[in-house]
This record gives structure tokens, C-alpha cells and sequence, in this order.
């Protein structure tokens, strides 16, 4: 017995070999494990498990910030490759011995051993530094103390290094041997259960219509709402995907019609609509407009200009041929009645003039968990928000606001209260913590929230679009008294304004949150020149497998449509993947011609839908489409089956778009192992 114990162990030993012991596991640059983060770091934006605390994270945000990086898509990669320092993998990256890189190891042309060659998973980052980076002036680099020549004040790569080879031969590595290499997104396990990304997305299109806004009927059934930016509500019933059947739309007899109160124009109209959660027992639904109170009487507020802001509206100029608060955002509330509403609406919920002629957003919601209405409001306009309003904690220009519209106060407690309408605010509003804020504001510091949405299975991931100035476009979480930045910072990158008669807000003294997502302008829509955001939702549809769980958003122009995924599961780190867009040859509306080759066979996408089965439709100037099974346009998922979408039995996670940081050998293989040989070892040392 005795010898037959020396063979097992033996051989136990044997097999331990075949595990490599360099392969790498979770270890921080101090050789120490990551640390449990309380809350997600607010440059890094690492949670969970990290190798940074918030102190670290602030250490990191001032060294980028003291880099003064000149290009704007050069900034995202290098503030990406100096929060690698937080990965609970850069022991790895940072290949530590007995001093610590500079730089963490880049990704270099590399593919990783499980990936099929259909796949083309080439990752390629340290090309993308350099190609990104090679011109732009960077104020004591990273990149120059590793065989580059000496550093002045202020560098380029291409001052420092001869050739990309030679950059990359230098920085670059691949995650071959078990090793990790950075791609600009975390690590990753190859045992952690992410899907690849969708190969594309396949539209039906089942309307011409242009529509700006669409609600599920809050009764559960296919039907749905639709209303256009001249001020018609309509309801209509949805096909089955893949029937072959249009969106019948009786143009002549719409729900409601408001073109006689709304002002429709380039940046005006009926911008939202929301039904009450009860609208079943009452009734009650609300619309968000713009409005022209020389054209209609009715449209009548106090000035979002005025002297609690430190805005003297006499001292504003016209925009574009409009006086100060000559137009007006309004929400108000109607009431159903039977198929359609009544004309007059039953009660104002607010309304406020706007110093300019641009950046109202308008998009209202109701809490799913709080039942409360949360309405969006940009800027007010003006390049660079020039009074400053994001910033402005009396202002409620660039905030998102929480009302509850189900305790109205009687006109004297209104007026007391100092209220812009018929609402009360909620007691847990952020002001109950910050005295400073407006009673009104959930979140500030956005420039125009275009296209917010809670995540059906998460309901505390409410995400928003909010359309950049010059350079960045960005997807944030927002959350209760969060501050987005606006117009300190544009995305991640500080912004300086033109003008500022209504002063300025130092960095040091707010505390911003960055964006989840994002894209620069310089990577897109490069024939017009301009970009802007246009947020969506998480996909929770059966149709798609391959998309659940992923949010979708696009760039207004047609310049490209992403699906955000995020990785690791309730960690707030994103990556952002361009999706392949493509109609289905038995569309039941023929596409355009221009969609094999482009999103902006789309043309302008101004919104995005949801409905009672989950299913994901896009509104844009050319139609409504739905997103329908991707085999229909020939795009392969292996989750699908062809002839009946079924939903996975969990969500699949988040795609991580590298390969390079995928492990050989995961440490729970290891541990199985581990425990698996001691309970053989004990069983015959019994024996």
C-alpha cells in the first residue's frame, strides 16, 4: 500500500507541473491582492476588486491632468493605459521584479490560442497609441524613460522614438505563456463566461413614419404610442416580428394632437411623453413640449434667466432672432378617455423660459421602482453653456430633475414654496444632504440629456446620452446628486469655454462623474464634421440572444450604433463595441440602399423604443425598425435558433472586445484541482 501511495503522489506531483506557476492570477504592483472598492473609482472607474483606492484614483486623475495631452483621442487611450495602475491584474501588466514598469505591458498584434480564425480577434493596442498618439504633445510623457532620448517639458513620440516598431518593440508584448498584456480594457478570466461580440444587428423596418418618441401601452399589450415633433400622439399595434406586417398608423385620428400648442422646429417640439404607472385605473399620462408664448398665450413662465441664477435676462442677446424666454419647456398632464384624450390638458406640471434656442432636452420618465417623474433638461443653450447654468446649483438648466406629480399642493403652497408648477419635491431629493441645490435637481452637470432609460432587470442603472460640445459624446449612470461635469469637463477632458460673463467653476471644487461610454468626434461622422449622441437601452429582448444584455446607443448622423457591454456583471466598467447594422432582405418595408454599406442608411436617429415584449426599435428621420433575429440578415449567433427565438436561461455577460488579456489557466482550475488532490491524497492515507 505504502508503495502504491509514493505512485499517486507521484504522479499528483506530475500533474501539478502541467500547471504553469507564472500563470497569472490577481496581484497588485505591491505584490498584495486587490482590495474590495466601496464605491466605483471616480476617474478609473474600477469597482469591485481593484489595486486602487479613492486616494490613488485622485493621485492618477491629477497626473493625466498634468500631461496636458493635446489630442483629445490620444487623452482616452493614455488615461486608459495610467489607470491600468488600478487593474487587480497590474502585477502582471506591470511584469514587477525588482522595479516597476513605467508603462504596463501594451497588447501587440496578438491572437489569443481559443479564438477562431472566423473571429479575426487581432488586438493591436500599442499600434493604437502610436498611430493615436505619434504627434500629439504631451507634457512629461510615459513613454520616455525606457530607451527613448532625453524628455524636454513638453514631447511627442514621434520626437522620442524612431518608428512604431520600435516604440512597440520596446512597450508591446502579447499574452502568450499564460502572461497578460493591456488592451485598453481590464483584465480578463478566460473562464469568466463572456460571449463574443454580436457579429451584427438586423432591422426590419415596419413604418415610413418619422416619429421623436415611443411608450409601451402601460397595459401590457403590443400596442404602443407614438408622437412626432410637430405635437401628435398616436396609438398603434405592433406586428409579430418576422410576420412580414407593417405599423398601420391612421394618420387622420391621432390619440392626441398638440400642433396647436407645440412649436416645432429644428431643436423644438413635442420632445416628451410618459404614462403614470396606475394609468390603467387613472388615466393619467403627461407630455413635455416647447412652446411659443407669442403665438400662444397660454405659454407662460418665469425666466430661467433671473436673478436667483446671477442672470440678468435684459442683458442677454436674441438667438437666432428670439428674444430671452420668448420660448418656453413645458410638461403637462392629460387625461385618457376611452381610445383617445381629452384636448385640454388637465393641469400644468411646469414650466420655465429658456434664455436660448438649443439644449432643452425634454425627455420625461417615471421611476420604475419610485414612481416619481424625472424630466431632463440641458443646458439652455449658448457655445459652451456661458452662464455656466450645468454648474449652477440655483439653476435648473442642465439637471435632471425628480418631482412627484401624485401630491399636488394648493396654488398658496406653490407660491410659497417657490415652485415652477403643479408638483411637490420628493423628501430624499439631494438637496435633503446638499442645502445649496434646488429642491428639484437628482443629478446635474449635463450639457443636453438626449434619451435616458432605466435598465428593466437592473432598476437602479439609469443610463443617459448626453450630446458633447466640441470633442466627446458620452453614456453616464447617473445617480442621486451625481454631478456629470458639464462644462468643467467635456466626457473625461477638461474644457475651457470661449466666453463665461456667468463665471466658472474650478475643477478642485466639484467632484465629476466620468462617462461609462463614449465616443470622440474626431472618430466619427467625419464628413460633417459634428457628432451627437442619441442613448438607448439595455437589450432584454428574446429576439437577439447575442445582444441580450448589451446597451445599445447611436450618434444622431448615422456615423455608427454601439452596444456597451459591461464586464465584470454590476462593476460600471464598459466596453464599447461598433456594431455591423444591416436590413433584412424580408423587410416588410424595403430599406434604403445605402444599408449594406452604413448606420446612416438610417438617416438621422433621433430616438429609441422599447415595447411590452422587450423587442429594441429605432426612430429615425427615414422609419421605424425593430431589431429581429440576426440570421435573418445572415449574422451568425450561436445562441439563436433560427425558427424560435429563445431567451438564454441567465444573461449572458458582457463581452470583453480583446483577446490579448485572456489567461491560459484560470485560478479556479487551479483550485479544483487543488482540493480534488487532497481529498485522493486523505482517501489513501485512510487506507
Amino acid at each position: 500500500m505504502r508503495s502504491l501511495l509514493v505512485v499517486i503522489i507521484s504522479v499528483l506531483c506530475h500533474f501539478l507541473l502541467i500547471f504553469d506557476y507564472s500563470s497569472s492570477y490577481p496581484l497588485c504592483t505591491n505584490k498584495k491582492s486587490p482590495f474590495i472598492t466601496n464605491t466605483t473609482l471616480s476617474f478609473c472607474q474600477y469597482e469591485g476588486g481593484a489595486c486602487c483606492n479613492s486616494s490613488d484614483d485622485m493621485q492618477i486623475r491629477n497626473e493625466f491632468k498634468a500631461m496636458n495631452i493635446s489630442d483629445s483621442g490620444c487623452a482616452s487611450l493614455l488615461k486608459s493605459v495610467l489607470c491600468a495602475k488600478c487593474d487587480p491584474f497590474s502585477a502582471e501588466l506591470y511584469r514587477v521584479e525588482s522595479v516597476t514598469r513605467k508603462v504596463p505591458v501594451l497588447c501587440n498584434s496578438t491572437i489569443s490560442a481559443d479564438s477562431s480564425p472566423s473571429r479575426h480577434n487581432l488586438t493591436d493596442f500599442c499600434s493604437n497609441v502610436w498611430n493615436k498618439c505619434q504627434n500629439a504633445s504631451l507634457v512629461n510623457s510615459l513613454f520616455g524613460s525606457q530607451g527613448g532620448s532625453s524628455l524636454n517639458s513638453t514631447s511627442k513620440l514621434s520626437d522620442m522614438w524612431k518608428s512604431k516598431n520600435t516604440f512597440c518593440n520596446t512597450f508591446g508584448g502579447s499574452s502568450e505563456a499564460g502572461s497578460v498584456c493591456f488592451d485598453g480594457e481590464p483584465v480578463s478570466l478566460n473562464n469568466s463566461g463572456v460571449s463574443s461580440p454580436p457579429s451584427g444587428m438586423c432591422l426590419e423596418k415596419i413604418s415610413n413614419g418619422s416619429y421623436l418618441n415611443m411608450v409601451a401601452h402601460p397595459d401590457g399589450s403590443n400596442r404602443i404610442f407614438l408622437s412626432d415633433q410637430p405635437g401628435k400622439i398616436w396609438l398603434a399595434t405592433v406586428p409579430e416580428e418576422g410576420s412580414g406586417e407593417v405599423l398601420v398608423i391612421d394618420e387622420l385620428n391621432p390619440f392626441l394632437d398638440l400642433t396647436d400648442e407645440v412649436l416645432s422646429d429644428t431643436e423644438f417640439g413635442m420632445m416628451g411623453l410618459a404614462f403614470h404607472p396606475k394609468f390603467r385605473e387613472n388615466g393619467r399620462f403627461f407630455a413635455s413640449f416647447n412652446c411659443d408664448k407669442v403665438k400662444w398665450p397660454q405659454c407662460s413662465g418665469r425666466c430661467s434667466c433671473n436673478s436667483d441664477v446671477g442672470c440678468d435676462p435684459a442683458k442677454l442677446s436674441s438667438d437666432n432672432g428670439a428674444e430671452p424666454c420668448r420660448y418656453h419647456s413645458v410638461v403637462a398632464e392629460f387625461s385618457a378617455n376611452g381610445t383617445g384624450a381629452k384636448p385640454q390638458e388637465v393641469r400644468r406640471i411646469f414650466t420655465m423660459g429658456l434664455p436660448f434656442t438649443s439644449h432643452h432636452g425634454g425627455q420625461i420618465l417615471f421611476g420604475p421602482e419610485d414612481g416619481y417623474l424625472y424630466f431632463m433638461m440641458g443646458d439652455g443653450g449658448g457655445i459652451g453653456d456661458p452662464y455656466n447654468f450645468s454648474q449652477n446649483k440655483k439653476s435648473l438648466l442642465g439637471k435632471i430633475m425628480r418631482l412627484d406629480v401624485d401630491s399636488i399642493p394648493s396654488a398658496s403652497k406653490i407660491s410659497e414654496l417657490d415652485l415652477w408648477g403643479n408638483y411637490t419635491v420628493p423628501v430624499d431629493n439631494p438637496y435633503s444632504q446638499d442645502k445649496e441645490l434646488q429642491p428639484e435637481i437628482w443629478a446635474l452637470g449635463f450639457r443636453n440629456p438626449w434619451r435616458c432609460s432605466f435598465d428593466l432587470e437592473r432598476p437602479s442603472y439609469f443610463l443617459c446620452g448626453d450630446v458633447g460640445q466640441e470633442d466627446f459624446e458620452e453614456v453616464d449612470i447617473v445617480t442621486k446628486g451625481g454631478n456629470y461635469g458639464w462644462r468643467v469637463f467635456e466626457g473625461p477632458f477638461l474644457y475651457n469655454p470661449p466666453k463665461s460673463p456667468g463665471g466658472n467653476t474650478s475643477s478642485s471644487a466639484i467632484k465629476p462623474i466620468f462617462p461609462v461610454m463614449g465616443y470622440n468626434h474626431s472618430e466619427v461622422n467625419k464628413a460633417e464634421g459634428s457628432a451627437s449622441i442619441t442613448g438607448g437601452y439595455f437589450y432584454r429582448s428574446m429576439t437577439d440572444p447575442c445582444m441580450y444584455g448589451r446597451y445599445l446607443y447611436a450618434d444622431l448622423y448615422g456615423s455608427g450604433m454601439w452596444a456597451g457591454a459591461e464586464n465584470p456583471k454590476d462593476s460600471g466598467n464598459f466596453t464599447s463595441t461598433k456594431v455591423p447594422v444591416n436590413c433584412a432582405p424580408d423587410s416588410p418595408i424595403p430599406c434604403s440602399d445605402e444599408f449594406g454599406r452604413s448606420v446612416s442608411g438610417l438617416g438621422f436617429i433621433f430616438s429609441f423604443g422599447e415595447d411590452n415584449r422587450k423587442d429594441i426599435f429605432i426612430l429615425s428621420s427615414n422609419g421605424l425598425y425593430r431589431v429581429v433575429r440576426p440570421s435573418r440578415c445572415s449574422y451568425i449567433c450561436s445562441s439563436e435558433n433560427a425558427t424560435t427565438p429563445v431567451r438564454p436561461r441567465s444573461p449572458p455577460q458582457s463581452p470583453h472586445s480583446s483577446t490579448g488579456t485572456r489567461l491560459r489557466n484560470s485560478m479556479l482550475e487551479l483550485l479544483f484541482f487543488s482540493i480534488t488532490s487532497f481529498f485522493f491524497l486523505r482517501f489513501f492515507l485512510v487506507i
